[in-house]
């Protein structure tokens, strides 16, 4: 490394054009690098699902999910299993483990889905494969509505879709409250039965008459004619004339029997924006897009648009994912340089304008240079890499100051100044190096962290290690090449003893002359920590709790329900909750039971999605919630659960309880007992879980033999149903001004379509004569069934909760884990827990083998660089005992100890503490080799090194800070706030770094002497001897080199 310096300050021009290059490079990374909020997280979970219309669910278990599951099941690199059988279709969903090939995963789930067609039922449609990303949630969700009808609105959100999607970086957009459209064709019963019309043949004959036939040329030598044979329903016209049948000379169209019009298929529910009918679009952006460029043309294409529709037609803007980018890259940009400004002031209030000057060009260069990296690696600029970068803010001038501080004493012997600048690099070249590297070897597990929180928290050590490198660079090449130009060129006789205050000298003179006292202190001092944090009751918590800037109201109700009324439920609960301040906008949905997506309960019948205003001029959202509860609770007719929107890694809801069985019966006595059991604990609100609904069902029971004699088929019956119930597609058409096909639906008219005329219905015989229904066949009402879950091919159902304000999950999770465990359930289930419970469990295993492995990989370099056992358990022991300061911390910023922010926390500080001590200890150790004892050794290094020791703790310390207490300081508005929930992020992670500093400065000056002392009395000390392991290893390699004869 000494002849790299050497190098670097022979050739001091190239080294500083090289430093502005790079720096404009950086420059540009930065205003290239594409920026969003959370970072783009692939989720490895693919759906698979099979529709096929009418299907029973215990019919979809049977006939379509188990096939699925037999073949999907020996898909390579699947972690989860999880289906449903529902009425209508079957679904199977797979979990992957967290960084797997999602392109390769989908391959081979398409291979075996197409191994397993061949056991589904023929009539079944054909499977759909998707793939899940966080690419595909919407960045910008519009709502239009406003005094227009239902059609105008839906066309003009069509017209407005082609356009988006004609925007560079609009992947797709996607219209909520769009109406399929078809063609449907209203029999009249009365008269196909006057016409003694059979519906199957009318059926057969569309089909048969809706064909493109491609009939060829004749060639006949001389010439080739084409052969056209039009076929093709063009209009509604062409239907409304064509013959269906002819008797006696008359020829009877459809015309005669039936209305033949375009519409909507029936609805299922209804969208609104507060209070008003909407269409919503979702806005979808390309992997790679830069969000605010995409939101920005979109919006403007919207706006645009928007008034032609009609007047009074209005825009809401439910969700813009650039507004949440643009606020935390601004809250966080401006932490940045809060950190970066407090840092400088330090330097100058202690080292002086000039090595101020400095330091200051270290941070931006360093980050600059990382930037660049993360650019090249395609890394995004996201909340947790501009964390990242207020973590490094003060660790990366600690190498700067270190360096600076030793060409001042050099300066103060008088050494000329870019010699003492050579000598500061060359002499802590070792030092800086083996404490970055053991930093470095602290963050480089966590680049394998598994599972979702994993491809979350990865940018973090990413960004880290690019920073720390490029800052190694900094502290040993590029700053002090600059400043043998433009740092001191003399200071005062008395620095170099001068450096520590009297108090500590009286201090530390205590401490190596009583090193056993000093450690029995420090250790009780841990103990005592630890006692007070488990007094406060703080508890433990997965992921910090972020304020939210939606909530969601979940509408449930029980039994048949009709669209209306369901609508009318979900209509009532929202004008009961839109008199609440701090809400902007109100988005409510009604949907079939089941029909809201495989996140909600299955008795959901619909949500109301509440967008608040800005977190600064409401209420925390908590309140508004609990006015939400107290609004809502008296509504007759159904039940309501609020769920705030789901911040960072991890579930919506924290509590998630799994019942697994092979009884459908049991498994629900089973989850109604665990309900029951959560009601008497207490502190478990919204709890919702996927028992089957009541409601009844009609069972055509028929007679065979009275069929077969009246020439009935099963076949006619089941078309004559389907007339009553859905319709029955026969055939598709075109039309000019549409690109979708649409569908032709054949059915009876509305006023037929009830239970009396399935009562009365007659179906046609092969006679043509039409028989009455009641001759062979009865209805028999029964008990619906509702849907069947399975997981890993096991039935199950299970129970989703949140915890009340103030209550910790993991707390909960245990007192029913305990209620269980004294008073088992007596059903034949087994009970799983999932949510936090699972999350912390995984989280706890990996960061604390992570940890292991740090710890390992940092004694190695240790004993590479001091050739001790003993010193190298020194400086490990500050890790451990740092540990109280990280409690004493997050006591006083009043959080729970944070498994994620915290563990994470524990392991950064790993990497930092070291780096103090092998300063000191590299110190010590110089002395020993000039002949002190160890305790006078010990005595000298604490003094040398007390300024470098304190100015990096307090820089990093310093940095962090306004995290540490939800301060955003807006340099350019002169305005401090406090708790955004840009700074809640951090809090945890902040607080136990800042405090288990704080604790082990205070260990690396006092505590880590006196254990040097103790070395010195009970264990021989190489340093005293000879030089590092690292050192000889490397001048033995040098010697070799040298000695290889010339060719």
């Amino acid at each position: 490394m000494n002849a790299v310096i050497e190098a670097a300050f022979a050739r001091a021009g190239a080294v500083i054009l090289a430093l502005l290059v790079l720096s404009a490079v950086g420059v540009s990374s930065y205003f290239e690098i594409p920026k969003e909020a959370a970072p783009d997280v692939d989720i490895p979970v693919t759906y698979v699902s099979v529709s096929y219309d009418g299907i029973s669910p215990e019919d979809s278990e049977r006939l379509l999910v188990k096939p699925l599951e037999k073949h999907l099941r020996s898909v390579e690199g699947l972690d989860t299993m999880s289906s449903v059988a529902s009425e209508g279709y079957g679904a199977v969903t797979l979990e992957f483990a967290a960084g797997e090939d999602i392109d390769l995963l989908i391959a081979d789930v398409r291979q075996a889905v197409d191994e397993a067609k061949p056991d589904l039922p023929p009539e079944a449609d054909e499977p759909k494969v998707t793939e899940v990303s966080l690419s595909l949630f919407p960045i910008l969700t519009a709502a239009l509505y406003g005094p227009v009808s239902e059609r105008e609105m839906v066309t003009a959100a069509r017209d407005i879709k082609d356009k988006l999607e004609a925007l560079p970086g609009v992947l797709e957009v996607e219209i909520g409250g769009d109406r399929e459209e078809v063609l449907e064709i209203l029999l009249d019963a009365s008269a196909i039965e006057a016409y003694g019309l059979d519906p199957s043949a009318v059926i057969r004959l569309v089909s048969g008459n809706n064909q493109l036939v491609t009939a060829g040329a004749i060639d006949d030598g001389g010439g080739r004619l084409l052969v056209k044979v039009p076929g093709v329903i063009e209009s509604v016209d062409d239907l409304v004339n064509m013959p269906v049948s002819a008797r006696d000379g008359t020829t009877i169209t459809f015309g005669d029997v039936a209305v033949v019009r375009r519409a909507f298929r029936q609805a299922e529910g209804w969208s609104r924006v507060n209070g008003e009918p909407a269409v919503v679009l979702d806005v979808r952006k390309r992997v790679g897009a830069n969000i605010i460029k995409v939101v920005e043309m979109a919006r403007v294409v919207i706006d645009e648009e928007a008034p032609k529709i009609g007047d009074g037609v209005k825009v809401s803007y439910l969700f813009d994912d650039s507004k949440d980018v643009r606020g935390l890259l601004s809250d966080l940009g401006n932490n940045v340089a809060a950190a970066v400004i407090i840092v400088m002031v330090v330097v100058l209030a202690a080292l002086g304008l000039r090595n101020a000057t400095l330091v200051g060009l270290a941070i931006p260069g360093s980050f600059f240079i990382g930037i660049s990296i993360l650019n090249m690696m395609g890394v995004t600029m996201n909340i947790v890499v501009l964390f990242s970068l207020i973590l490094v803010a003060g660790m990366l001038v600690d190498g700067v100051i270190v360096t600076t501080e030793y060409a001042d004493r050099r300066i103060a012997m008088g050494s000329p100044r870019r010699e003492a600048y050579r000598m500061g690099a060359q002499r802590m070249s070792w030092p800086i190096i083996s404490s970055t590297i053991t930093t470095l070897m602290v963050f480089l597990p966590l680049l394998v962290w598994p599972g979702i929180v994993g491809q979350f928290m990865k940018y973090l050590p990413i960004t880290v290690i690019s920073v720390l490198s490029a800052s190694l660079f900094m502290a040993l090449i590029f700053i002090p090449v600059l400043g043998g130009f433009i740092g001191k060129s003399r200071m005062p006789k008395g620095f170099v003893s001068a450096s520590a205050p009297r108090s500590y000298r009286w201090l530390l003179k205590k401490a190596v002359r009583y090193p056993f006292v000093v450690m029995a202190s420090v250790i009780a001092i841990i103990i005592g920590s630890f006692m007070g944090y488990a007094s406060t009751g703080l508890g433990v918590s997965f992921f910090p709790d972020i304020e939210p800037d939606q909530a969601q109201v979940q509408v449930l109700a029980r039994g048949d329900l009709s669209a209306k009324e369901r609508d009318a439920i979900v209509s009532r609960a929202e004008q009961a909750i839109l008199p609440v301040d701090g809400v902007q906008d109100f988005y409510s949905r009604s949907f079939r039971p089941g029909g809201g997506g495989n996140q909600t309960p299955r008795d959901s019948v619909g949500t109301i999605r509440t967008v608040f205003t800005d977190w600064n001029e409401r209420d925390p959202a908590a309140s508004l919630m609990d006015q939400m509860r107290d609004l809502i609770s008296g509504l007759a007719g159904a039940d309501f659960s609020i769920t705030k929107q789901a911040q960072g890694p991890g579930g919506a809801l924290p509590i998630r309880i799994e019942i697994l069985g092979d009884d459908l019966d049991e498994i629900a006595d089973a989850t109604e007992a665990v309900v029951a059991r959560m009601d008497e604990i207490g502190g478990f609100v919204d709890i919702a879980d996927s028992r089957p609904l009541p409601g009844l069902e009609w069972t055509l029971v028929t007679d065979r033999e009275a069929a077969s004699r009246h020439g009935v088929s099963i076949s006619s019956l089941g078309t004559m149903i389907k007339l009553l119930t859905r319709g029955v597609r026969i055939s598709d058409f075109r039309p000019d001004d549409s690109e979708e096909e649409l569908d032709v639906v054949m059915r009876f008219m509305g006023d037929q379509r009830n239970l009396d005329r399935l009562r009365e219905l007659r179906v046609p015989a092969a006679d043509g004569s039409y028989v009455p229904l009641s001759v062979f066949a009865r209805l028999q009402p029964r008990e619906k069934g509702g849907d069947i879950e399975r997981k890993e091919g096991t039935r199950y159902m299970y129970i989703n909760s949140d915890v009340a304000e103030g209550m910790l999950p993991a707390e909960r999770f245990e007192q029913l884990k305990t209620s269980l465990a004294e008073t088992p359930l007596t059903q034949n289930v087994r009970v799983s827990f999932g949510g936090e419970d699972e999350d912390i469990a995984e989280t706890q295993a990996f960061l604390g083998s992570s940890f292991m492995l740090s710890l390992v990989l940092m004694v190695i370099v240790l004993m590479l660089q001091f050739n001790s056992l003993w010193q190298a358990f020194v400086t490990m022991s500050a890790i451990v005992l740092s540990t109280g300061g990280v409690v004493l911390g997050l006591w006083a910023a009043s959080q729970p100890f944070g498994i994620v922010m915290c563990g994470l926390g524990v392991i950064s500080l790993a990497g930092i503490v070291v780096n103090n001590n092998i300063v000191l200890i590299d110190t010590y150790n110089e002395y020993r080799r000039r002949g002190y004892a160890a305790r006078h050794a010990a005595f000298r290094a604490g003094l040398v090194r007390f300024r470098p020791v304190v100015l990096t703790a307090i820089t990093t310390i310093l940095g962090l800070l306004p995290m540490v207490f939800q301060l955003t300081i807006k340099i350019l508005d002169r305005e401090v706030l406090v708790g955004a929930p840009s700074s809640q992020w951090w809090t945890q992670l902040s607080s136990s770094i800042a405090g288990g500093l704080t604790f082990a400065t205070i260990l690396t000056l006092v505590a880590t002497p006196a254990m040097l002392v103790i070395g010195g009395r009970f264990v021989r000390s190489p340093s005293a001897t000879g030089p590092s392991m690292l050192r000889r290893l490397v001048g033995r390699l040098r010697r070799n080199r040298d000695m290889v004869p010339a060719e």
